[in-house]
């Protein structure tokens, strides 16, 4: 079985961001009743006044305030789906799995396009709450562990602070270049390690570039 994260590896943006964007052209109150919530949660966020999880409910909270949710996404994902890497379609296969901490609602549609599994942040878009923990760093390997799923033969990710599950794996990639140069992952020196921890301690959406 070979795993992907999603956004900035086999998808060459952050989807959650990009349909945020999406949505709000569509519906430009959200310009209002949004965007400078966000910014202002994101700005408290690196200022280490909220952490992680405060800061993602705020980001992904648009999905409460789409009530044509499921036209937009399939739309969305019509005009998007091509900019799924080549070289990942090339060597798809039936039994592969993205794990992502986007939210469910969003990475469904195109894995089910894709034919493939997945895992991602369950959300819920009435209560704009998470349902479980977010599915980030060591949350997708212990998901991948308590689950039972069978060995993972190649990981691929754009974000060192997916090493907990390249570790499990038994061979890993980092991806770069907007989901488009895939080389081996790091060797985990010291220094390495270091960035890990800084990664993980951060929050989501960090990627080596």
């Amino acid at each position: 079985m070979n795993v992907y994260d999603f956004d900035g590896t086999i998808y060459c943006k952050n989807s959650t961001v990009d349909f945020a964007f999406w949505c709000m052209n569509r519906h430009p109150s959200l310009y209002v009743t949004y965007s400078f919530k966000v910014l202002k949660a994101f700005i408290l966020y690196k200022r280490g006044v909220i952490p992680n999880h405060k800061f993602l409910r705020r980001l992904f909270s648009f999905l409460t305030k789409v009530d044509d949710f499921d036209v937009q996404i399939e739309r969305y994902w019509d005009k998007n789906e091509s900019r799924i890497s080549a070289w990942y379609l090339a060597q798809k296969r039936a039994d592969d799995l993205i794990i992502s901490a986007s939210p469910a609602c969003i990475i469904a549609p195109i894995a089910k396009r894709l034919g493939v599994n997945f895992v991602a942040s369950e959300y819920d878009r009435e209560s704009g709450v998470f349902v479980h923990n977010l599915m980030y760093a060591k949350e997708k390997a212990r998901y991948i562990y308590d689950q039972g799923f069978p060995k993972i033969d190649n990981f691929y990710s754009d974000s060192l602070s997916d090493t907990p599950l390249a570790l499990c794996a038994e061979k890993a990639y980092l991806v770069t270049d907007y989901a488009s140069t895939v080389t081996d992952w790091p060797p985990l020196d010291e220094e390495t390690v270091e960035e890990v921890r800084k990664m993980i301690d951060t929050g989501w959406s960090i990627h080596l570039e």
